[in-house]
């Protein structure tokens, strides 16, 4: 359920959500910063870096509590910048996976050498976390517990955190499971074949509920990672739909797969095929000519 930017929200006992002013196509109602704990507690995703939010989250501690650990999913602009700042006012240290640049599979790391960037996603290329946390890390206070779980795909370094509960694991799934839309995959940052290895990986976990970067609380994890799943599997068969009627490039796919998107966010779709393009290589798929690119003329394989 949404709430007003700004406003301390109990989403169950432990959990405060709080959401940062900065709506947009890409961010729904904004960026969702969650307090954890009892006394000492957790930041997950401090969200930009704008001191009305800021001063929203120190506002929201109640009368013996701090902030002790400030975590983010990961460093996008709208996740992870006002770390540093709250960071300076708490004393508290930011955990995250590594910089942007950390976690990248090989042939997202050829991209990247080769001279693909992303497409306007919003990189905070100056994230450096403080302590870095590497998959089945757990960090605990009073009242809470956290495991880190590695579930690259959105962004190589995008962590969630799983808070453990006796009524059934809570998940704070960043940008990697919304309910609201499924999640931007924008090459080299963005990967399709993480995306989907993360989702197995999930849906290994009995989670009870998922508390994402964006949007209200998904109840229903498992039909939720099944839709994701169909949803991208869905795609691949469209683009190799779309090739069929001959070799394209990335542009030209784009207009035939995503007939329904508003234009303003064909941008975004046009990455999300790429995407989708580079794992379709990758399996043997497609061929890519001259060389796998942004502006390569794909054809079937």
């Amino acid at each position: 359920m949404q709430s007003a930017a700004g406003v301390a929200v109990e989403l169950e006992p432990g959990v405060v959500r709080v959401i940062a002013p900065n709506p947009s196509p890409m961010t729904h109602w904004g960026t969702n910063s969650y307090l954890v704990g009892e006394t000492g507690l957790a930041l997950i995703d401090p969200g930009p870096d704008l001191p009305a939010h800021a001063e929203a989250l120190l506002a929201a501690l109640k009368p013996g509590q701090a902030i002790t650990h400030i975590l983010c999913t990961h460093s996008h602009l709208d996740h992870s910048p006002l770390a540093a700042r709250l960071s300076a006012r708490t004393g508290a240290p930011v955990h995250a996976f590594g910089t942007h640049l950390d976690g990248r599979r090989p042939v997202m790391q050829a991209l990247a050498e080769s001279g693909l960037a992303g497409g306007g996603e919003g990189i905070d290329a100056g994230f450096a976390p403080d302590i870095r946390l590497a998959h089945g890390d757990v960090l605990a206070g009073p009242g809470w517990q956290l495991t880190a779980l590695h579930t690259p795909g959105h962004i190589a370094n995008h962590l969630s955190f799983a808070l453990a509960r006796p009524e059934g694991e809570a998940v704070f799934t960043g940008d990697h499971v919304m309910g609201w839309a499924s999640s931007l995959i924008s090459p080299p940052d963005g990967d399709v074949t993480a995306f989907m290895a993360s989702l197995a990986l999930l849906a290994g976990r009995p989670s009870r509920i998922y508390h994402p970067g964006h949007g209200a609380a998904v109840t229903d994890p498992a039909a939720r990672l099944a839709w994701l799943a169909s949803h991208r599997r869905a795609r691949e068969s469209q683009v190799l739909a779309a090739l069929a009627a001959g070799p394209a490039s990335p542009p030209e796919l784009t207009a035939r797969v995503y007939t329904d998107v508003p234009p303003a966010l064909l941008p975004a779709a046009e990455r999300n095929l790429l995407a989708q393009l580079v794992a379709l290589a990758e399996q043997g798929a497609v061929t890519a000519s001259p060389t796998l690119s942004a502006s390569a003329t794909y054809a079937l394989a």
